[in-house]
């Protein structure tokens, strides 16, 4: 059986080939129509029928990928405003021998707190946050250093010192918070996935975050998800009627989609048979 598999928030789920009409970018030119369920997000024509588009992030996550990648990029905004005020009150202090009331332990300052628990499946995100340990380290340890060299009437060289730091290790920060916002935005590539029940006609459309690749399985190599609630684990009833099983991936699995039985009222049990 042939699927593509495709990235919506930290999740990878597969649809049929079969059950794909087209996908296309996403370009953020749907008609808006009111209506209460939050994934509704508007209509889209494909070959002239008017199609209802859904995020799909929001049936997953309960959350829109761009709203979560937006309160990341926040966050690092907020956290790279954090060093710019950190570096200033650092530079007043050796200046005007001012008390310096930063943290001056990268684990304690807030961007260092989140850093240190922050998890991510982009791995061109995390290669760039892992580059962010040595001078972000390097940035707060100076302090003790320099605020010591005008304690021992050695100012002038602090000031020196501190001036070749920002030079170098607080500018490459800087530009590790720009790289990294620059990622978050490079790895949205949001598209909509036409689904169709016939093979012919228009179903629903899904916005999912980016493709991934194609896969071709065996009917004995889906995994069936009984397992997993016969041993007690629920997965919520909103979501549970369209999985339809799992594909193991190298590193984790796939879920299998049936975008027909999204909106479906009613769960009904099907087998990996009736993929």
């Amino acid at each position: 059986m042939d699927f593509i598999n495709f990235k919506v928030g930290s999740k990878t789920i597969a649809l049929k080939i079969l059950d794909i009409l087209l996908t296309e970018r996403f370009e953020n030119n749907l008609t808006e129509l009111p209506n209460d369920n939050k994934s509704f997000i508007g209509v889209k024509d494909y070959m002239g029928t008017p199609t209802p588009i859904f995020d799909l992030g929001i049936v997953l996550n309960k959350q829109s990928t761009h709203i979560t990648n937006k309160a990341l990029s926040d966050l690092l905004i907020a956290r790279e405003k954090d060093h710019i005020e950190w570096i200033h009150a650092l530079e007043d202090s050796i200046k005007n021998k001012v008390p310096f009331t930063k943290a001056r332990d990268p684990e304690k300052c807030e961007f260092g707190k989140w850093y240190s628990s922050f998890k991510t499946d982009n791995e061109d995100l995390a290669a760039i946050l892992k580059r962010f340990d040595e001078p972000h380290k390097a940035l707060h340890n100076m302090a003790d250093n320099l605020l010591e060299l005008v304690q021992q009437g050695q100012q002038e060289l602090a000031v020196n010192k501190f001036h070749e730091q920002k030079r170098t290790t607080f500018t490459l920060l800087i530009r590790l918070f720009e790289s990294a916002r620059e990622q978050i935005i490079l790895d949205y590539k949001p598209i909509i996935i036409f689904t169709t029940k016939d093979g012919h006609n228009p179903h629903i459309g899904l916005l999912v975050d980016k493709v991934e690749d194609s896969v071709n399985v065996n009917k004995d190599e889906i995994k069936s998800l009984s397992q997993l609630t016969s041993i007690g684990f629920e997965i919520a009833e909103e979501t549970k009627n369209m999985m339809r099983g799992l594909i193991k991936m190298e590193q984790k699995h796939s879920v299998i989609i049936d975008p027909s039985a999204i909106f479906a009222e009613k769960y009904t049990e099907q087998s990996v048979e009736e993929v």
